[in-house]
């Protein structure tokens, strides 16, 4: 005996969610195998070849917003999915006169930053970096501008990269 119109009409309607939703699961992999933590990092994300381009920001300004002529650092993770080695060679922005890789000690670094193969390269305070040199225009903690990177094989990729907002002491303060 057949089934009523109405349990046809529910299993057609089950078969098709459940189709949509392998069809949704597929999409969701991708072949971007470098994980991310969960927790919120500030910075963008970008991608340009083999070079994945993660947390980019502009550092926090501190006591107040940046001003034009200032050095500003930037720090980002580049991670080389590839088979092959590549380098950053040059950053640039509109918003400042240069874009420098720095070292550690704040020396320009001449010949850019190597990218092994399959590895990750934090460029962060304290370590080799960015600097935004002789910047512009004021840059305010939330600002966006546009910016470029520029490596030897992956090529070059524009993105908006964020002024990270200042994250004040929550203490209590002495008077009440």
């Amino acid at each position: 005996m057949a089934a009523p119109p109405v349990l046809r009409r529910r299993r057609k309607a089950l078969a098709g969610c459940a189709a949509a939703m392998a069809l949704t699961a597929t999409g969701c992999g991708g072949d971007d195998e470098f994980s991310l933590p969960d927790w919120h990092a500030p910075g963008q994300n970008a991608r340009v070849g083999d070079i994945m381009i993660r947390y980019a920001h502009v550092a926090e300004p501190q006591g107040g917003p940046w001003q034009p002529g200032d050095d500003v650092p930037a720090y980002v993770w580049l991670y080389n999915k590839g088979d092959k080695d590549d380098r950053l060679v040059g950053a640039s922005t509109p918003n400042a006169a240069s874009v420098d890789v720095v070292d550690a000690d704040g020396e320009k670094v001449a010949d850019g930053v190597s990218l092994p193969e399959n590895k990750l390269v934090e460029l962060e305070r304290g370590k080799t970096h960015l600097v935004l040199r002789d910047v512009r225009e004021t840059i305010r903690g939330g600002d966006f501008m546009k910016f470029t990177m520029k490596f030897e094989n992956a090529g070059s990729v524009t993105f908006d990269i964020q002024a990270q907002v200042p994250v004040y002491d929550k203490s209590p303060s002495p008077t009440g």
